[in-house]
């Protein structure tokens, strides 16, 4: 059972502007869900914070969103000098503690991009984690190059 409803899930949801939202599931809460502008075919990576404040630790399992034909977790990890990115079964989220998906660290792949991310719309994301089940947040999507969402930029 999804925790939240979408209308739809068709492309022109995905046109539609609006800020990206705080979700809450179970002892889980996913904050600050954000993504970069990309173009169609290309590739994606989406962040978010999740803080959980229960007693038994999580994991992200996957992602989907019918914005990318496959989404995959990944990390960053230095190879020497060479900072290379790493598939990665599940994220961790230890019980009492907060995970942040941030560029050049652990984060969401959209492979494939159906339409291209344009700055302002926003993107459905279906998260799967082991015990709070599937969690609906939206992406907001930033500039092609923002290190940050902009509601957080200084």
């Amino acid at each position: 059972m999804l925790r939240r409803v979408f209308l739809a899930a068709s492309p022109a949801l995905l046109a539609v502007p609006a800020a990206a939202q705080d979700m809450r599931a179970g002892d889980l809460t996913v904050e600050r869900p954000w993504t970069r502008a990309a173009g169609q075919g290309a590739t994606g990576a989406g962040f978010l914070t999740v803080s959980n404040r229960g007693a038994a630790a999580d994991r992200l399992l996957s992602a989907s969103s019918p914005a990318a034909g496959r989404m995959e977790l990944h990390s960053m990890v230095r190879d020497g000098e060479v900072m290379r990115m790493r598939a990665v079964e599940a994220v961790e989220i230890p019980a009492g503690q907060t995970v942040t998906l941030r560029p050049g660290g652990l984060h969401l792949m959209l492979v494939g991009l159906s339409r291209p991310l344009r700055e302002g719309e926003t993107v459905p994301v279906v998260l799967r984690f082991e015990r709070a089940g599937p969690v609906e947040v939206t992406l907001a999507v930033q500039a092609a190059g923002a290190r940050e969402p902009a509601a957080h930029r200084h």
